[in-house]
């Protein structure tokens, strides 16, 4: 048995990540029929790319996790229980409206599904949202719009203090853990980043080999924690170059870790 995890493109720039069993029959066997080939989908917002998706591999939707409320992340879930049925289990944040959640998550919780068979942790994440999560295991994190290769999510429910909180217990995890975000907006972060960061090399690489996928009209995602403590900004708060740049910005000192991370995030959102 494998687990495959695919981009589906959906509107301008998002990902809905589609998690995919796939079960490899001993020679001996027959074929798997197409029912025994389950996916679960991560944050879908828009239903037509979902289901050209499912039905072009004979998937059978079983599960719908969900990060956060923006419709862009949730527009498909009425669809797609309409064609698909109302047994779909729908697992999304407890302190947000999410439709069709019968399922809700806080902190703590564990989700752990059959099929396809994984187990994901649950971080509550305020920041983006009031009550955005993310889900985790050992290898990968579905982090919806709390980080972003070389980015975080604008604030539009929380505070600074909240966003930097959150994103602390993500940097906590295993520097291999894969991130799946849900937007391709790396260039763009990456190109704010080396305003904040002009001298930090690793940065330099990154946006190297970011760019030379993009040519070829490949996803940035994943990218990892390993490679976002290098070169994001948003999770550099401590060191003294982003500190530097960030009081430049706002030209006044700023002495903790949360007035630097307010500091750049309101950079960003002017740049």
């Amino acid at each position: 048995m494998t687990i495959n995890i695919t981009a589906i493109q959906a509107f301008n720039d998002n990902y809905i990540w589609a998690i995919e069993q796939t079960e490899q029959p001993e020679l001996s066997k027959q074929p798997v029929l197409s029912e025994q080939r389950t996916v679960a989908l991560v944050d879908p917002g828009e239903a037509a790319p979902c289901i050209e998706y499912i039905e072009a591999n004979s998937l059978t939707l079983t599960t719908i996790l969900i990060t956060h409320h923006h419709d862009d992340h949730v527009g498909a879930i009425k669809q797609l229980i309409a064609r698909y049925g109302d047994h779909i289990k729908v697992y999304g944040p407890a302190n947000e409206n999410i439709p069709h959640c019968r399922l809700p998550l806080s902190e703590g919780d564990q989700v752990t599904l059959d099929s396809p068979a994984i187990s994901l942790e649950v971080f509550d994440v305020p920041g983006h949202t009031a009550g955005h999560i993310v889900y985790f295991n050992e290898d990968l994190l579905f982090s919806g719009d709390t980080l972003f290769s070389g980015g975080c999510g604008r604030l539009f429910e929380g505070t600074p203090a909240q966003m930097h909180h959150s994103l602390a217990k993500l940097k906590r995890l295993s520097p291999q853990t894969k991130v799946y975000c849900a937007h391709e907006y790396t260039l763009a972060n990456l190109a704010f980043a080396q305003a904040v960061e002009p001298e930090n090399k690793a940065l330099m690489e990154y946006i190297g080999h970011a760019k030379s996928l993009r040519a070829k009209a490949q996803p940035t995602i994943p990218t990892n924690i390993a490679t976002e403590l290098a070169i994001n900004p948003f999770l550099r708060s401590n060191h003294a170059d982003v500190k530097q740049s960030a009081e430049r910005f706002s030209g006044k000192v700023l002495v903790t870790e949360v007035e630097v991370f307010a500091a750049v995030r309101r950079w960003k959102d002017e740049f």
